[in-house]
């Protein structure tokens, strides 16, 4: 009787454990599909100060997205889209 239950709890732990693995696996694939990869503008000219003035920029390089950053006094015109 007590190597059933023993058997009992074995099994029920290792489905457990099986289920947070299948959930760890899924964030981790999920989480990936948000990354997105930057590239600096090799079009835009002068300092960026409007995101949609980038933005447009960035659409003409084949980009989705764009935006100013800041990179010490500079500010450049970062591209962006979903890393693959």
């Amino acid at each position: 009787m007590e190597s059933t239950s023993r058997h009992m709890v074995a099994s029920v732990l290792l489905v457990l454990l099986l289920l947070v693995a299948t959930e760890m696996g899924t964030t981790r694939v999920a989480e990936a599909r948000h990354r997105h990869c930057e590239s600096q503008s090799h079009r835009y000219r002068g300092a960026c100060w409007r995101d949609d003035n980038c933005k447009h920029v960035c659409n003409t390089e084949g980009f989705p997205s764009g935006k100013c950053k800041f990179h010490g006094f500079e500010s450049k015109c970062v591209c962006t889209k979903p890393c693959q």
